[in-house]
């Protein structure tokens, strides 16, 4: 029989070793590997890309002019202490990333972009500097710049990590001496975002851009008043997060986001009844972290109320924000498909 939670009755307190225990890949890049990606042929940057990982894992763990002793009294080198995957949606870089990540000694991070700036929110920018410091390597996926805030905070992070000897590695489709560019006055910033693009060696990969095909077509919302008894009956065995849209979207303002992944712990399946449009950006901004969240678990959603196609206003998916809210829009579709239509989320 399934059994039935409320996120909005959750509130996850998190010590700061249980914060980092989520900086892992997800469910869905638990267990992939350099050998499980399949490079195109008609693409050898891609087969490049996995040979220069490859090569950059064995680096992992070793001193090789990182440091700021190495740097002060050391001999010069022009290694950089961190690979950089530039290439559009859909090409695997997620996948090269999550392999680099598997494939190297830890203590090591794996994170979106959202989920570092989030952390230092929680822990403080010195706190996390002295902690991500320990660690070997760092991985950001989906490195990107929304805000001039970031673009200051990011740059003196990526730096004191690299200085303290830490190996990065980044994936993004923006190459990073481009970063910012079409949200903010990127060139009141620019030299922010050259200290960030001198800490990586660039890496394009090409491809198809499978994703970029348009966004999926959202399914129908359920009558408000057979959610529940659908859900029960799709997933009797499963645990279900019953709740509310308007009361969910209010109770994410009072959880910090670095803690939507342990909001989501016990979640098999989202049941959400009146989903409606956000109109406040700064909520919106937070939906869309749980979307990824939700998305990383692979929950499947069943809804009342307005399609996900609605769940953004026309402004904000035309703005500065606009790919994270496709980005959102896309995932929480495909999870409202596989809850209600029974079609795996890809």
């Amino acid at each position: 029989m399934a059994k039935i939670i409320h996120l909005t009755q959750t509130t996850p307190n998190l010590s700061v070793d249980e914060l980092l225990a989520g900086f892992h890949p997800s469910y869905r890049f638990g267990e992939v590997s350099f050998n499980t990606y399949r490079p195109d042929p008609n693409q050898p940057s891609q087969a490049e890309a996995v040979s220069k990982l490859s090569n950059f894992a064995q680096t992992v763990g070793k001193n090789n002019g990182g440091g700021l002793f190495s740097k002060l009294f050391g001999k010069k080198t022009t290694a950089k202490n961190g690979m950089y995957l530039d290439g559009g949606f859909g090409v695997g870089k997620t996948h090269l990333l999550a392999s680099l990540w598997h494939a190297s000694p830890g203590p090591k991070a794996f994170g979106t972009f959202v989920e570092y700036t989030n952390l230092v929110g929680a822990l403080s920018f010195r706190r996390t500097v002295e902690v991500l410091s320990e660690y070997k390597l760092v991985c950001i996926d989906e490195f990107e710049l929304d805000d001039p805030g970031d673009t200051v905070l990011m740059s003196r992070l990526m730096r004191e990590l690299s200085d303290a000897g830490v190996k990065l590695a980044a994936t993004s489709n923006t190459l990073p001496g481009a970063l910012g560019e079409g949200r903010f006055a990127a060139v009141d910033f620019q030299r922010e975002i050259k200290t960030l693009s001198e800490q990586f060696d660039v890496h394009r990969v090409d491809g198809v851009d499978f994703r970029h095909r348009g966004l999926p077509d959202a399914p129908q919302p359920l009558d408000d008043s057979a959610i529940e008894d659908f859900a029960t009956e799709r997933y009797p065995e499963a645990t279900l997060a019953v709740d509310d849209f308007a009361e969910l979207v209010a109770h994410l303002h009072k959880v910090h986001p670095s803690r939507y992944r342990q909001l989501l712990a016990e979640t098999d399946a989202l049941v959400l009844h009146n989903v409606d449009t956000i109109t406040d950006q700064s909520i919106a901004l937070r939906f869309v972290v749980l979307a990824d969240r939700l998305y990383d678990k692979d929950v499947p959603i069943v809804a009342s109320g307005k399609p996900f196609s609605e769940l953004f206003t026309a402004e904000m998916m035309a703005g500065g924000y606009q790919k994270k809210y496709y980005r959102a829009v896309s995932r929480l579709t495909a999870l409202a498909r596989e809850g209600q239509v029974g079609e795996p989320a890809l």
